[in-house]
């Protein structure tokens, strides 16, 4: 047989495992001696011989890369609670959608702080010294501890009040530096629960806006006046468990009142508190996420946090894959939940609306 040299044909040239050169497979032609020869090869034969020097830069190309990359998360809830599983297990979903095996492609680095505020400084120290590709941060008081902590490594953030009001990004549009991510709503929503409470229970005329000032900078958003839609408004804030049980007995004191539960660190982590303090003083409450409304809530309006995390997740494959924070837009939820727990109505005497129930998106007996 002729040899390749002399035939034209093209040896596969294979580059070494650091060469960034690409592989060549071709045949160019052959020469008659050669035609003759491969003649005598079935067809079968032939055809797989060419389909495995076809399948060799593809089998290349799947090659995975030997660079991991990291992603960092620091989040305001305990290890131990449930909802984090929740969120973990979103996140992690959302990522392999884009083609991201956690353990393999990607690690990501949890860091738990359970509500607390100081915690939540040291774990953002520790996670930007680790200088990961990428950090996700839920919540106002994250972000604001990593951006004094970095002004470079990419953030995505999720379930943040009014990020260009606290000074997190330019704009929605076009974010700006090292962040991007997506809203959880807007302050004009407390009109909304509201609007809700008045309905479960017409008779209300007081509510108190419930958060820790320590976890919820962005509350002075809400309830510019004394009177809101009807309603005495005022601010109700806490800082520690003890001083939450004396505001709510204090606040009970006086008919009609209601509560609105804003989501930061100490109201998420504390929840099954403040909805046993809600029942034992017959407060109707409103709640940011369903999880509240599961253990006792009697009602909840807000966007699903796992769905955000799925979002979350999207940015995070996009900015790995070389986008710039500063160039993707942030998000505002599209979608709201309202679920009604009918047991906690019964159980402070409250007949609810067949309006209301047939508006839910669902009703817990």
């Amino acid at each position: 047989m002729a040899s390749a040299a002399n035939s034209g044909a093209e040896i596969p040239q294979r580059a070494s495992p650091d060469s960034s050169a690409p592989i060549r497979y071709a045949v160019a032609h052959f020469d008659q001696m050669q035609l003759m020869q491969l003649g005598r090869l079935k067809r079968r034969e032939f055809m797989t011989l060419l389909g495995c020097a076809a399948a060799w830069p593809l089998a290349a190309s799947a090659q995975p890369s030997d660079k991991v990359r990291r992603i960092g998360a620091l989040m305001p809830l305990a290890e131990s609670d449930e909802e984090a599983h929740t969120l973990v297990a979103a996140f992690v979903a959302g990522l392999r959608e884009h083609g991201w095996q956690a353990g393999r492609e990607v690690s990501i680095d949890y860091r738990w702080a359970a509500g607390d505020a100081e915690r939540i400084h040291a774990y953002a120290k520790e996670l930007v010294e680790q200088n990961p590709d990428l950090i996700l941060a839920r919540s106002s008081p994250v972000v604001m501890a990593l951006m004094q902590q970095t002004s470079t490594i990419p953030i995505v953030f999720f379930q943040v009040v009014d990020p260009v009001g606290q000074g997190f990004v330019a704009s929605l549009a076009r974010p700006g530096g090292n962040l991007t991510g997506f809203t959880i709503f807007e302050p004009r929503i407390a009109s909304k629960w509201l609007e809700l409470l008045k309905q479960i229970a017409p008779h209300l005329a007081r509510a108190a806006l419930l958060y820790n000032p320590r976890t919820a900078a962005f509350a002075e958003r809400f309830f510019g006046s004394a009177e809101v839609d009807g309603f005495a408004a005022m601010h109700l804030p806490v800082r520690d468990t003890a001083q939450l049980e004396r505001s709510l007995a204090s606040f009970a004191e006086q008919p009609n009142g209601s509560l609105i539960v804003l989501p930061d660190a100490f109201t998420l982590t504390n929840r099954a508190l403040i909805v046993a303090l809600a029942a034992r003083h017959r407060l109707p409450a409103i709640y940011p996420f369903r999880y509240f409304t599961a253990i006792g809530g009697l009602m909840s309006y807000g966007n699903d946090p796992a769905e955000a995390m799925r979002q979350a997740a999207m940015y995070a494959d996009r900015i790995l894959k070389g986008s710039k924070p500063a160039d993707l837009p942030v998000q505002a939820p599209t979608k709201f939940e309202l679920i009604v727990n009918l047991k906690t109505a019964r159980a402070l005497g409250l007949d609810v609306p067949e309006k209301l129930l047939a508006l839910a998106d669902e009703v817990i007996e």
